[in-house]
């Protein structure tokens, strides 16, 4: 196997294990392999070639089927995460200003 698709191999791993985590919602841990999917994709690009057999294309493609799959799934988990902190960061600022408002005129 070449090491392209050993690295291709290597980045689907992580996010098929960022998909569990956002499934179960382990942010935390989601947010700690996104760094470390980020640092191995870093990593591959500068080596990223096209294989020369079509089995070896094959597979890439399939890697990369998965991939966007586990990326399709973990934005889904994660917007209505998102939309959650956003509307709490929302009500903070709210009641800050309420605060602020009525502090200021005392």
């Amino acid at each position: 196997m070449s090491l392209v698709l050993e690295d291709f191999q290597r980045l689907s791993g992580i996010t098929g294990q960022m998909r569990e985590a956002a499934t179960v919602g382990e942010w935390d841990r989601l947010v700690s392999l996104e760094q470390e999917c980020k640092r191995k994709f870093e990593e591959i690009k500068p080596r990223d070639v096209i294989p020369s057999s079509a089995e070896e294309r094959a597979q890439k493609l399939a890697l990369l089927k998965k991939i966007l799959a586990d990326d399709a799934a973990i934005r889904n988990r994660t917007e209505g995460w998102m939309e959650q902190i956003q509307r709490i960061m929302q009500s903070n600022r709210s009641e800050q200003r309420l605060q602020q408002t009525y502090l200021a005129n005392y």
